[in-house]
């Protein structure tokens, strides 16, 4: 037995050690048992995260994550842990960790928890790996078929693992755009986990293996689908460079790639759209902050529904659908590109995708953007999509040459990508939403009319601050996404509207693809969460930071008109957000408070605030468990929440009291 998995126990043990002397599922009539109180609401225990300490590599403390998610089917909770470099499971009843999901280079198990790929024993088809721009495998991806690292490994049929919050080593320094695991999100039935990692790509892990057998066996990873170019990780050079440019250029040199897949969103279930009538699982997911982002449409239905058809099942490249079958012949997953030995090849699951890049136009009438004022065809000023990047020479070993750029780097999986050297055909590319501009007197932002051409008085929006959360808005069954800073007044963001199945008519066929068809203005914030709550509300955090700090706040909306219907001035400066239907309040990680973190408390129904629990450090994650009301909130080292665990890191467990 490795000696992690004796460590992994030991941390059970004491874990349920820890509920059983605190009463950490809060029954009647031990509301408290001694624990802190703080107000109404207040930390009833603590969870131990695997493999983790004070004491540096390996694990060291749990001071990098992300986002977070509970699933009330079976009863557990997980959390991107960006220094364990997996997603621990714990069971939202007992407070005990369960598995850590993770790849090959996973701290918790030393890689023995790694989950497999998926794969067809008959026929020997599996998920393809993943290449960069430069043509070089990434092990971040599904280490299948031909897969290589000279001097590293080979094809093992696992999933290689996440990037971490260090980026593969220390030397990266927690470089943010580049890290994973990032968002994710569990299906409403419980069986499937959706994770956004560094290597610009959306993963899908099958759960049922792991629910079968109690958390003794890895889930499957049964689909990697691809956003963009991944950075460089294991490239000759690696991502130096990509780290250098960090330090105020942006991330500009061509070996950072596209970033980061980041924030989730899914439609939870398979829902019928009225706009084609139809019934589909949709998935949204971000790349790319800062620089140009965007956002990336998924239908995983296939994949949810287990069809039969394995290329929709498992969202396999074009190049299997064309008829390439058997383990070693299969192309990896590749962006193409001129100092590529591989064609483009994507997912068959991408519906569309739409740039935040300050285009001149927002015309939802086109399938491919690129034309009208963005044009002219065949000479966009505003390709779709639009490589903001470019190769630092114009080969491998050609000097570059001082001010001449070479060719752009393959930005996305959309575009006209048809023919030769591509196996794709095109796919639905657009532009974020114009917006009117500030003047002296009057704060910009306001939708202006999408079509072709540029409206006068408007501006293509942009996205400097990164775009944020996004959350699927049944009533219009649309994604709602916050951007923090629309425009080049920072005091202008938004939440933009996205019609997922937005019927245009291309080369003479209905298709229903991604636009954006409005953007509500929110003023003085930064909007960064949204949650869906009772009716038609949403809730918009405001991070209330970065270049200006804005007073304290959080807005409630109509998700339907824009309409502000309250502003709660009694908490702000949030990252990530929950709504728990359970006990009717939002949850908001505020760990930017200017007199310390807190976990924010408001009131649903009412819109009002309830009060502010303290935190610590950078726990800027939340998640509730809406059948006993738990609250789970990440907390760093350092702190007294942790209790004994302080040096450590820990998740904490609060309840009302």
């Amino acid at each position: 037995m490795k000696t992690t998995r004796v460590a992994l126990r030991i941390v059970a043990l004491l874990g349920l050690l820890m509920v059983l002397n605190s009463c950490g599922s809060s029954p009647s009539g031990c509301p408290v048992c001694g624990t802190q109180q703080n107000g109404s609401i207040g930390l009833i225990d603590v969870m131990l995260v695997p493999e983790h300490n004070p004491n540096g590599e390996p694990g060291g403390p749990f001071n990098i994550f992300d986002i977070s998610w509970v699933d009330p089917v079976n009863r557990v909770y997980m959390v991107s842990d960006r220094i364990g470099l997996d997603v621990p499971v714990f069971s939202s009843v007992t407070n005990i960790a369960l598995w850590a999901i993770g790849g090959d280079n996973s701290i918790a198990e030393e890689g023995f928890n790694a989950s497999p790929c998926w794969s067809d024993a008959t026929t020997g088809e599996t998920i393809p790996p993943l290449t960069t721009a430069q043509g070089n495998y990434t092990r971040f991806g599904c280490k299948t078929n031909g897969f290589r690292l000279p001097g590293f490994f080979g094809p093992d049929g696992n999933f290689g693992g996440f990037v971490g919050g260090q980026c593969c080593a220390s030397r990266s320094n927690n470089l943010n755009p580049l890290s994973g695991p990032n968002g994710l999100e569990i299906s409403a039935d419980g069986n499937f986990l959706f994770a956004g990692n560094g290597s610009s790509i959306l993963y899908v892990f099958d759960l049922a293996p792991a629910i079968a057998s109690g958390y003794s066996s890895a889930p499957v990873l049964t689909a990697t689908i691809p956003t963009g170019s991944s950075p460089d990780y294991d490239g000759p050079t690696g991502i130096t460079g990509c780290m250098a440019s960090a330090n105020g250029r942006a991330f500009s040199d061509p070996s950072c790639g596209d970033l980061r897949g980041d924030e989730v969103a899914t439609t939870g279930a398979v829902v019928t759209f009225p706009q084609d009538g139809k019934g589909h699982y949709l998935v949204a997911i971000i790349n790319g902050d800062p620089g140009l982002p965007f956002v990336t449409i998924i239908d995983v239905t296939g994949v949810v529904t287990r069809s039969a058809n394995d290329v929709q099942a498992h969202c396999l490249s074009y190049a299997d659908q064309a008829g390439f079958a058997g383990a070693g012949t299969q192309p990896p997953f590749s962006p193409g590109g001129p100092f590529s030995t591989f064609p483009a090849n994507y997912s068959t699951c991408i519906v569309g995708q739409i740039y935040y890049d300050g285009a001149a136009q927002n015309d939802t009438t086109a399938f491919i953007d690129d034309g009208g004022a963005n044009g002219p065809v065949g000479n966009p000023a505003f390709p779709c999509p639009d490589p903001s990047l470019q190769f630092d020479s114009a080969g491998p070993g050609i000097a570059p040459v001082p001010g001449v750029p070479g060719p752009p780097v393959p930005s996305g999986v959309s575009g006209h990508a048809a023919g030769a050297p591509s196996h794709n055909p095109d796919v639905a590319c657009h532009h974020g939403p114009q917006v009117t501009v500030s003047t002296s007197t009057v704060h910009g932002g306001v939708f202006c009319p999408a079509g072709p051409g540029t409206p006068a008085g408007c501006t293509g929006a942009i996205s400097p601050a990164g775009l944020g959360a996004m959350a699927y808005y049944p009533p219009t069954h649309t994604f709602l996404l916050t951007n923090a800073n629309t425009t080049s007044d920072i005091t202008v963001g938004s939440v933009d509207v996205i019609d997922p199945l937005h019927p245009v008519t291309y080369q003479g066929v209905t298709r229903y693809v991604p636009a954006i068809i409005n953007s509500f203005p929110i003023y003085n914030c930064m909007p960064t969460g949204v949650n869906v709550g009772p009716g038609t509300d949403v809730m918009v955090a405001c991070a209330d930071h970065d270049g200006r700090a804005f007073a304290p706040s959080t807005v409630i909306i109509n998700g339907t008109t824009g309409q502000v219907l309250t502003t709660i001035n009694n908490v702000g400066f949030v990252d990530e957000t929950w709504y728990n239907p359970g006990d009717g309040n939002y949850y908001l990680a505020a760990r930017d408070m200017p007199t310390g973190p807190v976990l924010g408390v408001i009131n649903a129904t009412t819109r009002q605030w309830l009060l502010n629990v303290s935190t610590n450090g950078n726990a800027h994650s939340v998640a509730a468990d809406p059948i006993n009301n738990h609250i789970f909130v990440p907390l760093p080292s350092g702190g007294s929440n942790c209790e004994t665990a302080q040096a450590d890191g820990c998740v904490g467990v609060f309840a009302a009291q």
